[in-house]
């Protein structure tokens, strides 16, 4: 097949022209994300050739090659590891496959990326950190296992376009070779390289050579010096989660977390451990500092790296932790396991349950002991993964309590910008209160002014704010907390304890009938108040029904749901109330009062943020009462 020039995908092209205009403050991260690339590549063979002995074409002695020549001005980063075939290559290295890449790409535009490196790497696109540092890139591959003119040159020097090529490679897996720019010609020094794989790269499990040129006296002659080239080992090799922790600095845990994540920044806690017993295993896993930008798309890549006996069995292995931990890093080693393990044999696993089981454990208490230990890190840590942390009350009923001691929540008692624990509110509790009040809204703002939360002011009672838009959802599933039920503002016929309710409900008991002979097709019941105090209506949803916010997400989804459940609550003590029920008793039938039951119910809508059913009718019928109200002298 003749070469092919092929234009880059347009976001492409923006990558690397971020790429190329120094989006990496250290360029010298180039090496670790190639070496990182060809890691990955023999990771693939070596599992392949368990069970193919093509894979291995007759050797299995794994490493990655560092091969300067300053003469040339290339350095070339070579494996022996899985190979590519031309549609791999093209794939691979001429577009971007991933569901967020337009968010991606709004992001590079805006420049919002520059002080966020690690996106780079958690969208896959670290091989173009390549023309940092070369003006031209040349990718030789050969997929393992098939013949020698079967491999394929892709070649570019980042001016928008790309050619495969044919070609013929005597050995398996890849080699990039990068045509150096003149002020990147110090990554061609052996001291600059060595730098570099030690910094970065050091506990990369196969060994990354390169040849060294040693010169030394001649044994036999001692006015003369011999010179020769050997093969050295610039790593130590050893996987870092089998060391123990005495052997392992802070700088290599961290630029471990660095290679799986594809993170740029320091992990906020490391969790590395043992477990030894009927089921035995290694842990090394990491609690990252920040949110990755695509952790709630569909396709995010779930749990820890598997390996069995040093092989890598997969990248992530979703069964080792539960959804709501999917923020978590790092790598899980056990010999209990059998090499050939699927995804479906892992499912239902003992070995997987009791490692699953120990993780999520081991992650919770964690985090535990950071919110005790360290407020301020636990709070950085939470405003990034709370959310996410938070879906566990919904999907691990046994751990719920646990997960739900871990909740840092806004209130009415705290002042903006700070948090409370459940424990801590109902520490607070007076003796006589016996739910746990909650409100949810879209923001602390909004709720705080909500009408719903007049009489809880009046009272001082505490209030707890949420604002993410599921934790209605959550709180149902949580259901009690150290025996006390939660009770929504917003939802339930609310009583605090106000003795005149039921002699206000016979008050006005006419004019609730007629109400809701009014607004029949709009709410379920028309009633007396337990929670306002300055407004004159609101709407309330039923116990068990969803709140407001929570209904309009799963509308938006296009899922229907029950229409007309809700109730009106009506102030009795609102001047707006008691003029209605005068007007009632001089004139049952007034239209005006029925007028008035539609303004209530739009009125209602206004206050909990939706807009009335019909703004021009609402409109007119305002105005209209306006000027009735007017008086000129």
């Amino acid at each position: 097949m003749t070469a092919n020039k092929h234009e880059f995908k347009t976001e492409v092209k923006k990558i690397l022209d971020l790429m190329i205009h120094s989006l990496y403050s250290n360029k010298e991260i180039f090496l670790r994300e190639l070496i990182s690339n060809a890691s990955d590549a023999i990771d693939k063979a070596r599992y392949e050739s368990l069970t193919n002995s093509a894979v291995a074409e007759g050797g299995a002695e794994w490493k990655i090659q560092l091969i300067p020549d300053k003469e040339a001005g290339t350095l070339t980063i070579r494996d022996n590891g899985i190979g590519m075939s031309r549609d791999e290559a093209d794939q691979a290295l001429g577009t971007i496959a991933h569901s967020g890449t337009k968010e991606f790409i709004k992001l590079l535009e805006s420049r919002e990326v520059d002080n966020n490196p690690e996106l780079i790497g958690q969208f896959g696109v670290g091989f173009y950190s390549s023309f940092m540092v070369a003006d031209k890139v040349s990718v030789l591959t050969r997929k393992a296992g098939v013949d020698n003119d079967q491999a394929i040159l892709w070649e570019s020097e980042a001016d928008g376009s790309y050619t495969i090529d044919s070609a013929v490679k005597e050995t398996k897996g890849t080699d990039v070779i990068l045509t150096l720019k003149e002020d990147a010609k110090a990554y061609l020094e052996e001291w600059e390289i060595r730098k570099v794989v030690k910094q970065y790269s050091d506990f990369i499990e196969y060994p990354v050579v390169m040849d060294v040129t040693r010169t030394t006296p001649d044994p036999e002659d001692k006015e003369r010096s011999v010179t020769e080239v050997k093969e050295e080992t610039l790593n130590s090799c050893k996987a870092i989660w089998l060391k123990s922790k005495e052997e392992i600095s802070d700088e290599e845990y961290n630029e471990f977390y660095k290679h799986i994540s594809h993170d740029f920044t320091d992990p906020a806690k490391v969790i590395h451990y043992r477990a030894e017993g009927t089921t035995e295993f290694s842990a090394l896993l990491y609690l990252p500092t920040k949110r990755p930008h695509d952790i709630f798309y569909q396709d995010y890549k779930i749990g820890p790296t598997l390996y069995v006996r040093r092989v890598q069995i997969m990248d992530h292995c979703e069964a080792m932790l539960p959804v709501y931990l999917r923020f978590v890093k790092g790598v899980v080693e056990s010999s209990d396991l059998p090499l050939n393990v699927s995804r479906e044999i892992l499912q239902e696993n003992k070995v997987v349950e009791v490692i699953k089981k120990n993780l999520t454990k081991k992650v919770l208490d964690t985090l535990a002991q950071m919110k005790k230990d360290d407020a301020e890190a636990y709070s950085a840590f939470y405003k990034e993964f709370g959310r996410i942390l938070k879906e566990g009350i919904h999907h691990d009923f046994e751990r719920r309590e646990t997960i739900a001691d871990l909740l840092l929540l806004e209130s009415t008692a705290v002042e903006a910008g700070k948090t409370t624990t459940l424990a801590e509110y109902v520490e607070r509790m007076p003796e006589d209160q016996k739910e746990i009040y909650y409100i949810t809204g879209s923001a602390r703002a909004s709720a705080e002014a909500s009408p719903y939360l007049e009489v809880f002011k009046e009272k001082g009672i505490e209030v707890l704010i949420m604002t993410d838009d599921f934790d209605d959802i959550i709180i149902s599933g949580l259901g009690t907390y150290k025996e006390k039920p939660f009770q929504s503002a917003i939802k339930g016929d609310l009583d605090l304890g106000d003795s005149d309710k039921e002699e206000q409900k016979k008050e006005f008991g006419d004019l609730l009938e007629l109400l809701q002979a009014e607004l029949k097709d709009l709410v379920s019941e028309v009633r007396i108040s337990g929670r306002l105090k300055d407004s004159a209506v609101c709407l309330v949803a039923g116990e068990h029904d969803l709140d407001p916010k929570m209904a309009k997400m799963f509308e938006a989804m296009g899922q229907e749901l029950p229409q007309g459940q809700r109730m009106l609550e009506i102030n009795p003590n609102h001047d707006l109330i008691v003029r209605m029920k005068q007007l009632f008793a001089t004139d049952s039938s007034s239209e005006k009062l029925k007028e008035y039951a539609g303004l209530l119910y739009d009125q209602a809508l206004l206050l909990e943020g939706d807009k009335p059913r019909d703004p021009v009718v609402f409109a007119k019928a305002l105005s209209k009462l306006m000027s009735e109200s007017v008086k000129v002298d």
